[in-house]
């Protein structure tokens, strides 16, 4: 094959992924338009105090956490296509909600009630909407390719947080709340529309094992991309306690490095996943992580800690597709819906319960602390990947 055609058949090839991960996309643009609304919506609008409108925030993390597996199971009965059909629609659902509760703001109860109920769907609808785009990915392009789908799938999640959050806040501006719900109703509209019209995939048949037995045999690399999603977890929620902790400035700068380092090297490094090995890339990409969050915690001026979360970007990144390759491979392909699904709720976990441990522990040792308890966390996510591919390599 000469350089030019190989280059056609990865242009072919993302193009087919990415003619699926566009509904990840607006999946998670859905999620990042009211992320920084809600809060002074509930705080300032309705008058609640800043407990409930991280309540609220958070019931949508409830939600996908518990609703992943199921996306997963229903995607290996049923196609992807209408798993990610259903989660559109759930996302959908949730801007509409959002309307009625800004139009009821009057009745401030009733408003919260309602929003509380539109982030449920909205969560629902995450898990489908994300779970199937990825499976529906790898069947028009091959297992072979899983590592790139699962990769493209989070660029375009990060990619639309990014642009969803201060999209949000501007329609917010103009138009308040309903602004932010007509956008959401209306990017789900379309892309039901492009969605429906696009081939499914075929369902694999054979007989699927118990959830029980799909879990068992998952929950090792799970557990691994739990401990080293605490890194991302306290960089992204308490950069900013930390910065106001030293009384420096651009916090949103470190962020920013975050993103850029986690982006650039999924599009430039996911091929090492399939050269090298999922456990290989993962052991690298955890010391990387743990360097970073050692520089924040060690650090005495801001140019620190933006190297360390770099770096830490640069090492979180691929740990989710290399993993995530790795967890697939133990089930039968009927049943790597399934997989995919608790595996991805294992993240959720993670994000869910870092920030309360993390507030309880900065409360009591000082901010810099969590992330030296972060590092040492990723640090046990090395040992159990150093563990797998040594029992790996035992048994081949």
């Amino acid at each position: 094959m000469t350089p030019a055609s190989a280059k056609e058949n990865t242009f072919q090839l993302n193009r087919r992924i990415l003619s699926v991960v566009m509904f990840t996309f607006v999946c998670y643009l859905t999620i990042g338009l009211p992320l920084a609304v809600l809060p002074g919506f509930v705080h300032n609008h309705l008058g609640y105090n800043s407990v409930l409108a991280g309540l609220i925030i958070s019931a949508q993390y409830f939600a996908t956490l518990f609703s992943r597996p199921h996306a997963g199971r229903y995607a290996d009965q049923l196609g992807p296509k209408k798993v990610v059909l259903f989660g559109l629609a759930c996302c959908g659902v949730s801007g509409v909600f959002y309307a009625v509760a800004f139009w009821c703001d009057g009745l401030p109860l009733l408003s919260l009630m309602l929003l509380c109920v539109g982030r449920v769907f909205l969560g629902v609808g995450e898990s489908f909407a994300s779970t199937g785009s990825t499976l529906w990915g790898i069947g028009r392009v091959g297992p072979m390719h899983t590592a790139r789908v699962i990769s493209w799938n989070g660029v375009a999640t990060y990619g639309a947080m990014a642009a969803g959050a201060p999209l949000g806040v501007y329609l917010n501006q103009l138009w308040g709340l309903a602004g932010v719900a007509a956008l959401i109703v209306l990017s789900v509209a379309v892309s039901l529309w492009l969605a429906g019209g696009k081939p499914n995939v075929s369902i694999s048949a054979g007989q699927r094992l118990a959830f029980s037995a799909v879990f068992g045999r998952i929950w090792t690399y799970g557990l691994g991309l739990a401990l080293g999603t605490v890194g991302f977890g306290v960089i992204a929620t308490f950069i900013t306690l930390y910065y106001a902790d030293k009384g420096w400035s651009g916090a949103a700068f470190s962020l920013t490095l975050f993103s850029c380092a986690f982006v650039g090297i999924r599009l430039i490094f996911s091929h090492t996943i399939n050269r090298h090995g999922g456990l290989k890339v993962t052991l690298v990409s955890f010391l990387i992580e743990i360097a970073g969050l050692l520089l924040i915690w060690l650090a005495k001026d801001p140019l620190m800690v933006q190297a360390g979360a770099l770096l830490a970007g640069a090492g979180f990144s691929l740990v989710f597709p290399a993993l995530g390759v790795e967890a697939v491979k133990q089930v039968p392909q009927q049943n790597q819906g399934t997989a995919l699904g608790t595996y991805s709720a294992f993240l959720d976990l993670a994000l869910g319960i870092t920030g309360p441990l993390a507030g309880l522990l900065m409360s009591r040792m000082g901010v810099p602390s969590i992330y030296l308890a972060a590092a040492l966390l990723v640090f046990l996510g090395a040992l159990l990947t150093l563990r797998l591919l040594l029992q790996n390599r035992a048994n081949t």
